[in-house]
C-alpha cells in the first residue's frame, strides 16, 4: 500500500489542517490550492486579489512558476498585495517585495500594474496610510471585494506565515496593533524582529478574507501551531499567540504544515475529523 503523503483534519469552524511528509508535496498542494481559489475568483468576480507575506512563503509557492500553472492560470486577472512589509527600500535584502519579485513575480506573467507594493520613499506611518488608501480605491471599484459584515476589504486569498512566537503578518504577541478595529493597514516601529519598522494588515482585514492559508514548517513552530489550532473552534483568541486570533468571519482557513510543525497535533488529534 502506497504511503499517504498528506493527512488532513477539518474542524467545525471552517478550519482545515493539512500535514505533509515533504516540502515538495506541500508546495504541490499549495499550488493547487492557490490555483483553484484563483480560478473560482476570476470566474465569479473577474479578478483574483491575493495578499502575500515574507519569510519562506514565496519558496513554498514555487510550483506556481512551473507547468501547468505558469501556462494555464489567467495571470492577467491577478492583483498582488502584501499583508505585511518591512519599511525598507524595494532592493533591500529584507524587503518582502524583493523576495517575491525574485522568487515568484519575475517568473510568471503578472502585469506590473497589478502589483501593489508599499511606498518605500515615505515614512512607515505615511506608507501605511498610502497603502490603505490604495486598497480603499480598489474596493470602491470592486477589484478587491468587500465584506458585507464590516465593510472591510475581502481579499480572495491571504497567505500567511506563523512565527515561533505565534505572530502572523507583522502582528506580534501582546502588541497594541492586535486591538485595532477600524484601520485596514497599520504600522509598527517596535518589531521584536528586525527591521523594527513595518506595515501590516490588521486582524479585521485578515479575518474578512474569503480564504486564508497559514504555512508553517519546522520544529520551532510546533508550540505556536499547537496553541493556535487548539483554539480554532473558539470564538475568542489570545493576544499572546496572534495566530489564534485568525478566525475568518465568513471564509475558510487552511493550515499547510510539515510533520515537524504538526507533531503536537498528530500526537493528540482527537479534536479533528480525519479526512481520507
Amino acid at each position: 500500500m502506497e504511503r499517504e503523503i498528506m493527512t488532513s483534519y477539518e474542524t467545525k469552524k471552517n478550519c482545515e489542517i493539512r500535514v505533509f511528509e515533504s516540502s515538495d508535496e506541500m508546495a504541490t498542494d499549495l499550488a493547487e490550492f492557490i490555483s483553484q481559489v484563483s480560478e473560482i475568483s476570476v470566474k465569479e468576480r473577474g479578478y483574483f486579489a491575493i495578499a502575500l507575506c515574507g519569510g519562506p512563503l514565496i519558496r513554498h509557492m514555487r510550483k506556481l512558476c512551473e507547468a501547468p500553472y505558469n501556462k494555464t492560470l489567467d495571470w492577467s486577472k491577478w492583483y498582488i498585495f502584501w499583508a505585511e512589509e518591512r519599511a525598507v527600500a524595494k532592493n533591500h535584502a529584507e524587503s518582502n517585495y524583493k523576495l517575491a519579485k525574485e522568487g515568484f513575480l519575475s517568473k510568471v506573467p503578472i502585469l506590473n500594474g497589478h502589483v501593489y507594493s508599499i511606498n518605500d520613499n515615505a515614512t512607515v506611518e505615511q506608507a501605511a496610510t498610502d497603502y490603505e488608501f490604495v486598497i480603499r480605491q480598489l474596493v470602491k471599484v470592486r477589484t478587491v471585494g468587500v465584506s458585507e459584515s464590516n465593510d472591510c476589504p475581502k481579499f480572495d486569498l491571504i497567505l500567511l506565515n506563523i512565527g515561533p512566537d505565534g505572530h502572523v503578518a507583522s502582528l506580534f504577541p501582546n502588541h497594541p496593533a492586535l486591538e485595532l478595529k477600524d484601520d485596514w493597514v497599520t504600522y509598527i516601529t517596535d518589531s521584536p524582529e528586525p527591521p523594527p519598522e513595518r506595515i501590516t494588515f490588521t486582524l479585521p482585514v485578515i479575518n474578512s478574507a474569503l480564504n486564508i492559508a497559514i504555512v508553517a514548517t519546522g520544529e520551532d513552530k510546533e508550540k505556536a501551531v499547537s496553541f493556535a489550532i487548539s483554539d480554532c473552534n473558539e470564538s475568542l483568541g489570545a493576544t499572546s499567540v496572534p495566530a489564534t486570533m485568525v478566525q475568518p468571519t465568513d471564509g475558510k482557513l487552511v493550515w499547510f504544515l510539515d510533520e515537524a510543525a504538526a507533531s503536537s497535533l498528530e500526537a493528540g488529534n482527537d479534536a479533528y475529523e480525519h479526512q481520507y
